[in-house]
């Protein structure tokens, strides 16, 4: 059957962590899947991608905008820019024809995402988000119990996201998200994830939601005395510091350096230790630019008066989900997976619990990693749908999400509920 299937030509808007990720899951699938170009204004990350792609008509490119006016013959774009470039090269992919794999969020602006929406519909184009926690064997296992009525009707939700201190230092605090008005906001470029599953899993509209949150812990405050603006310039308490950036040379090295240091498979201790002179994550975490919160919370009410609860924190690792029916509890999360031999348990109001394990597409790691695989091994069926058939992660339902996100950030900002009903249509969108 598979010497039948064409398959699809792809072409890599931004040829980073993400899209090589997405590129090296994709060549064990010759059968469905072309790579054909790619464009990064670093030539190495083009040159990953090439050298994965194994095509002989490979077109390298070292801007999107380049890849975009040539058009490269292909059926589906893959991009997975920086979250302020997805509206301009979503945008450029879909009125170059091509259907999209577009990496979260599909923008930083809430006219921007509703923009994508219309125009995907009117090119007559399809648009899968990388929201893979809807393809991850955890969260699919914990839709289909809930969908099976073992539950029985669901009357609240409450989901939670460790995002890791040292996670939260890279990224959030010296990384590419750290400043929100270069980026978006923690709700969005970190937990637009979750929004989305809670959605996805309660599977109703949200009508209202409330928020509180705001940065913490790494503030210039909070530096420890004498601590220098880098750590490499000798900072007295970096022996004991969990943020100390040389730990980038020996135990956070993998993968958190790859991430953002081209050279860092082949690069010595001491090129890492230059390197990190001069280079954002090298700075003292308490001593940034940075303005993202490092907490927030969330609080839902969906149609049908279902309520939840959402809350990140950079002070706990990975995540956690409760859902409460009329008929029984669901609790499953990291905490069950490391210390109760499962991933999920099913508390009945009545009865014995029952325990549930689960496991990737690719035998790896259930959650985030594993729903990697499992978005690109469902997207050759996705794409290739029959015409108006809804996708797994498509722009009918994962618009709201984002819708969610924007209105939770305004709430957090401003003090106030905002209804959704209100907020979606009316003025306060961009």
């Amino acid at each position: 059957m598979a010497s039948m299937i064409t398959p699809l030509r792809v072409v890599c808007i931004g040829c980073g962590s993400r899209a090589q990720t997405y590129t090296q899951l994709a060549i064990r699938r010759p059968h469905q899947f072309q790579i054909v170009a790619g464009a990064d204004p670093v030539p190495d990350r083009v040159e990953r991608i090439r050298r994965l792609a194994n095509h002989p008509e490979f077109q390298s490119f070292d801007r999107a905008e380049a890849l975009l006016a040539t058009r490269p013959a292909a059926d589906l774009a893959i991009v997975a820019t920086q979250d302020e470039f997805h509206y301009a090269h979503a945008r450029g992919a879909l009125e170059a024809g091509y259907h999209l794999l577009l990496e979260k969020p599909i923008a930083t602006r809430l006219d921007q995402v509703l923009e994508i929406e219309r125009l995907a519909q009117r090119q007559d184009r399809r648009v899968l988000v990388c929201f893979v926690l809807r393809f991850a064997a955890f969260y699919r296992k914990a839709k289909e119990i809930i969908d099976s009525g073992a539950l029985g009707e669901v009357m609240s939700i409450q989901a939670s996201e460790g995002v890791m201190p040292w996670h939260q230092a890279h990224s959030f605090v010296r990384g590419h998200w750290a400043v929100v008005a270069k980026s978006s906001p923690m709700i969005l470029s970190k937990c637009c994830h979750d929004t989305d599953i809670v959605h996805w899993l309660v599977g109703r509209r949200c009508r209202r939601i409330a928020s509180f949150g705001s940065l913490e812990w790494f503030r210039p405050e909070r530096a420890p005395a004498s601590a220098p603006a880098r750590c490499t310039d000798g900072c007295p308490v970096g022996d004991t510091c969990p943020y100390n950036a040389l730990r980038y040379t020996t135990d956070q090295r993998v993968p958190w350096l790859g991430m953002v240091y081209d050279r860092a498979r082949d690069a010595t201790t001491e090129d890492i230790a230059a390197w990190l002179r001069t280079s954002p994550w090298g700075r003292c975490v308490y001593r940034c630019d940075n303005d993202a919160v490092d907490r927030q919370v969330l609080a839902f009410e969906f149609e049908g008066g279902i309520t939840g609860t959402f809350t990140m924190t950079a002070f706990e690792h990975g995540r956690h989900l409760e859902v409460y029916g009329t008929r029984g509890v669901l609790k499953c999360g990291e905490t069950y997976r490391n210390h109760f031999g499962a991933h999920l348990i099913l508390f009945p109001h009545e009865g014995e619990p029952v325990r549930y394990t689960v496991q990737a597409e690719d035998g790896g790691y259930e959650l985030h990693g594993g729903g990697d695989a499992g978005l690109v091994h469902a997207l050759y069926a996705e794409i290739t749908k029959p015409p108006g058939a809804p996708l797994e992660a498509g722009l009918d339902s994962t618009v709201h999400s984002h819708v969610m996100t924007f209105a939770a950030e305004t709430a957090r900002v401003t003090g106030q509920t905002v209804d959704l009903g209100v907020y979606s249509w009316g003025d306060s969108r961009s």
